[in-house]
């Protein structure tokens, strides 16, 4: 008897184990979501800022200070950017779940319809939905968390702390902001400009590869569709920079 408790614990404990290290995984997933986020942007935002400032002054000094001024600008950015946006939502998602669980206890009777007809709708036969309704209600934390989940596509408790995903985000920012920028401290403008492009390029390809792994698509079409933005944005950097100022008179 004491050798089959003891067994039943280890299969508990397994397969705790086991749903934690799923919940883990998907964390770790959206985590590379902010990762490519905000490398993108990095790659995106300074190329152009670099390539436009390069076209326009032809200042290296100008180049650095312009580049580095906006990296770092742009971490804080999308920093506190994923911090207040994904706090904000998810105090929002709190406040319908509040919501929710108060409409679950002054009308038990219409939620235990509105469950059954949940699973009515997702296939489940009248006779089914019914029974699976009355023994989820039998236990109020899996009724509640189902409720929700299943009539507002929500988690009964999201979290309103987010700063790993901030922090990622900022981080993953700064480091995407070097590839457009490095060859500036190195190389002549003229060089400079070129590498840049070539270095972004080289970087863009490998976030269209890691985003066409994670989205199960045709990985040169992902990367080709994440080159040509970042180009266009390179290109509409360097118009603005070289040849606006002389339409408006700013070069002799």
């Amino acid at each position: 008897m004491e050798s089959s408790a003891r067994r039943d614990q280890a299969i508990q404990e397994s397969t705790d184990e086991q749903l934690y290290a799923e919940k883990s995984r998907i964390e770790r997933l959206g985590r590379i979501r902010e990762v490519v986020f905000g490398a993108l942007d990095a790659l995106l935002v300074p190329v152009g800022v670099v390539s436009a400032v390069a076209g326009g002054t032809g200042d290296t000094r100008a180049v650095i200070v312009a580049g580095l001024a906006e990296a770092f600008a742009g971490a804080l950015s999308m920093g506190a950017g994923e911090f207040i946006s994904g706090r904000s939502e998810a105090q929002v998602q709190r406040t319908e779940v509040m919501k929710e669980l108060q409409e679950m206890r002054d009308n038990p009777d219409f939620e235990l319809r509105e469950m059954a007809h949940i699973f009515r709708h997702e296939g489940v036969s009248a006779e089914d939905a019914e029974t699976m309704t009355a023994l989820l209600a039998k236990y109020p934390n899996a009724y509640h968390k189902t409720m929700v989940e299943k009539e507002l596509g929500l988690q009964i408790d999201p979290d309103t702390v987010r700063i790993p995903e901030a922090l990622t985000m900022g981080v993953s920012y700064i480091i995407g902001s070097v590839f457009p920028l490095i060859a500036y401290f190195f190389l002549p403008i003229t060089t400079a400009l070129p590498v840049s492009l070539a270095l972004t390029v080289v970087a863009l390809v490998a976030i269209g590869v890691i985003k066409g792994r994670l989205a199960n698509i045709n990985l040169l079409w992902s990367a080709l569709e994440v080159v040509v933005v970042g180009v266009v944005s390179a290109l509409g950097g360097y118009f603005l920079g070289s040849v606006v100022p002389h339409l408006l008179g700013f070069h002799s």
